[in-house]
């Protein structure tokens, strides 16, 4: 068992730019240390941001996204760029997690090349997660290493994919499976963007803020519990927006910071990940969004925590009743027993033939273990309906 470090957030600094209000939180990494800058309006502040990190005038820089959001946001990003000084091009990928391929990444490398990006070139990452983990593999592989700035437009990338340099594309045999560490130099969250957000995806982004609160941060949850609507976006209102998304962020900044490169505490992030990233496996990607695949793999941590002993019926219920409030699945579907057993063991996180599962002891506290057998993983299949094979 690996002991938990407390990831309560310390608030962020906060400051007045043209008239914006923008509050920062620092990922405090001691080799490559990054802003995450929150406000709304902020992507108006695109351009002078990344020149106020010590990029020159005229540098090069390669915006990729997708169509929706190109159409939303990709003029706008593209102004700010110019009228700071800066050379933009733009590509556009479609759309989906079922577009997060070697292929993919390939086409961003193919743009760089003609937009002739030097090392000293960046990419922007317009978007949601596909977008920010395929742009910042295809940065973390051209020319070895060229900069790359996180524009989240989802909920699901402001709390989560955005931070933490931890990008690349799937593999049949499992999700992530392809990838490189690779820091942002900037994190630019403007949550003025979610009014564009279909609300499935707000839902899906939900999860990533639930886990949170089970993880490490119980005042987070216990505002979670004590809201309304957690379903959408006019539910949850400005001021608890701000809050999970500042929470959130900080609490992932603060993560991140103690264990860059998931050699231990790390690893508590991928709480309800290592059964949700199968049933995006087994399902197609696309069947289930992927918060909404957390939202299944965090009920069904909860119930194998609770058979173990290692939490109350209790917290599980409480635990449940907020993801169920979020508007997020609860059951998983019918899955069969032994490709869900071969399935988890590509996954990631195994380690001497062993499944890690990050199981909650409280809310606000999980552990790593290792002794979860494969006859209680098909006894909790079982008890959702999963076939037998």
């Amino acid at each position: 068992m690996i002991p938990t470090l407390s990831i309560e957030p310390t608030g962020p600094a906060s400051e007045t730019v043209a008239g914006l209000r923008l509050h920062t939180i620092e990922v405090a990494l001691s080799s490559h240390p990054y802003p995450v800058v929150i406000g709304d309006g902020s992507l108006d502040q695109l351009g002078p941001l990344i020149r106020s990190r010590g990029v020159a005038a005229g540098t090069k820089v390669l915006v990729v996204t997708n169509p929706v959001v190109e159409g939303f946001y990709g003029g706008k990003t593209l102004e700010s760029l110019l009228m700071a000084e800066l050379d933009p091009g733009l590509l556009v990928l479609e759309a989906g997690e079922d577009q997060k391929t070697p292929a993919s990444v390939a086409l961003i490398h193919d743009a760089a090349q003609a937009s002739r990006l030097e090392r000293g070139s960046l990419i922007v990452a317009l978007g949601g997660g596909v977008v920010g983990d395929m742009a910042g593999f295809a940065a973390a592989t051209w020319l070895r290493g060229i900069a790359v700035v996180q524009v989240p437009t989802t909920l699901l990338a402001m709390v989560d994919a955005s931070i933490g340099g931890k990008t690349g594309v799937n593999h049949p045999g499992g999700k992530n499976l392809i990838g490189a560490f690779h820091q942002p130099s900037l994190v630019l969250i403007d949550p003025s963007t979610l009014v564009t957000l279909p609300e499935r995806d707000f839902r899906a982004g939900m999860a990533e803020v639930i886990k949170y609160g089970v993880i490490g941060d119980p005042e987070l949850f216990a505002e979670l519990e004590a809201a309304g609507d957690l379903s959408s976006l006019e539910g949850v209102g400005d001021t608890l927006l701000q809050t999970l998304l500042e929470r959130s962020a900080a609490a992932k900044a603060r993560v991140v910071a103690a264990d860059e490169r998931e050699g231990g505490l790390r690893a508590i992030l991928n709480y309800g990940h290592t059964l949700g990233h199968v049933v995006e496996t087994l399902c197609g990607y696309g069947t289930y969004l992927h918060g909404e695949a957390v939202a299944l793999g965090m009920v069904a941590a909860g119930e194998l925590a609770a058979a173990m002993g290692l939490w109350s019926d209790a917290d599980q219920q409480r635990q449940c009743a907020v993801i169920s409030r979020a508007g997020l699945p609860m059951r998983l579907p019918s899955l069969d027993q032994e490709a869900v057993l071969r399935t988890l063991q590509s996954d990631k996180k195994v380690k001497g033939g062993q499944v890690r599962f990050v199981l909650p002891s409280a809310i606000g506290r999980v552990e790593i273990r290792n002794d979860v057998g494969a006859e209680r993983i098909r006894e909790l299949l079982r008890s959702s309906g999963a076939q037998q094979g």
